[in-house]
């Protein structure tokens, strides 16, 4: 059963050339109890897909096309869009200092959200906030609920992000670059606790992030984003093991192998065996710089003349697997 479904997305601004795309036609579909990984480097429009999908948008840019979540939430006024912000879609950023409000106990910035969408008491919603902030591993009797933001550690800030989002026991989550500043060990932690309580909840999840790794570990369908299209989506194996637009393939290239052979020599010996990473030269375009064309022709090993004149249309490789690419690899 169809929770979320976004249908020619385009979110475009000003620019001095004219209206500018910096998402376009944006396409795909989320069953319920099911997660979603984005995956691509900065600039592609991840997180402002995201932003269009929770009505976040700055102000110099408009949202077109659908977003259908119980009805289109991109024709809904701010009023209504607040009844669903927080209560049935939630949204976790990757900063969380730039998200909590630094002069506002933890325990009063989850039970705010209850207050608000839940119509609990005071009582009632500090009751809950309390059990929510125990359930993402932040114990009353080690964290007062009267604790501020900067007397935690980034972690643990993450963690109340988390419950803040997770409070109102929402249908779906969002989650921008949850780990961004997070070390590796507390990275897996921050995603299994994710994981953990989508599982339990039978939420809904997006993971926007850059790691592939996690991608393949904690989603049943992935899109690869570059300069604000979908190039590649479909299940996350599927993708996996075809990889077949040249973008997600040097995306996966990309990847570190960390296994050294050990020559037994030393370790000078051993780490001149460690190769250089294949690397996607150029950059991501602006996206006032994006060709008529493909937006990747600029950096695609597999390029020819037409992929610069056209932009190519949307090929079936699959079960719910598509590309597109004019010269896709087999």
């Amino acid at each position: 059963m169809s929770l979320l479904t976004v249908k020619n997305l385009t979110v475009s601004t000003e620019h001095q050339s004219g209206s500018i795309n910096i998402l376009d036609n944006i396409n795909f579909n989320l069953e319920r109890g099911t997660s979603l990984g984005v995956v691509g480097e900065s600039g592609c429009g991840k997180s402002m897909m995201a932003l269009a999908i929770m009505g976040l948008l700055p102000d110099n840019m408009t949202a077109s096309g659908e977003v259908q979540f119980g009805g289109n939430l991109l024709c809904l006024p701010e009023k209504e869009l607040c009844q669903i912000r927080g209560n049935r879609i939630s949204m976790v950023f990757q900063e969380p200092m730039s998200t909590l409000n630094p002069l506002l106990p933890i325990g009063f910035q989850v039970a705010e959200s209850l207050r608000l969408h839940k119509n609990f008491s005071r009582h009632q919603s500090q009751q809950h906030a309390s059990k929510v902030l125990d359930r993402v591993g932040l114990q009353s009797h080690k964290y007062s609920r009267s604790l501020y933001p900067h007397q935690l550690s980034g972690g643990q800030r993450q963690r109340v992000v988390i419950a803040i989002a997770m409070a109102c026991g929402p249908e779906l989550i969002i989650a921008d670059e949850p780990t961004t500043a997070l070390d590796v060990t507390i990275q897996a932690q921050i995603l299994d606790l994710i994981a953990e309580l989508v599982f339990e909840e039978n939420m809904s999840l997006i993971l926007i992030t850059h790691n592939l790794g996690i991608v393949a570990e904690n989603t049943d369908q992935m899109l690869v984003m570059y300069a604000g299209n979908i190039v590649e989506s479909g299940p996350t194996k599927n993708v996996f093991e075809k990889l077949v637009h040249p973008y997600t393939r040097g995306l996966f290239s990309s990847i570190p192998n960390s296994r050294v052979p050990n020559t037994g020599k030393g370790l000078q010996s051993k780490y001149s065996q460690i190769n250089r990473l294949p690397t996607i030269p150029g950059r991501v375009p602006e996206f006032w710089e994006r060709s008529k064309g493909c937006s990747f022709v600029d950096r695609c090993p597999r390029a020819q003349a037409n992929c610069s004149s056209k932009f190519p249309e949307l090929i079936q490789l699959g079960t719910a697997h598509s590309t597109t690419c004019f010269f896709p690899y087999e």
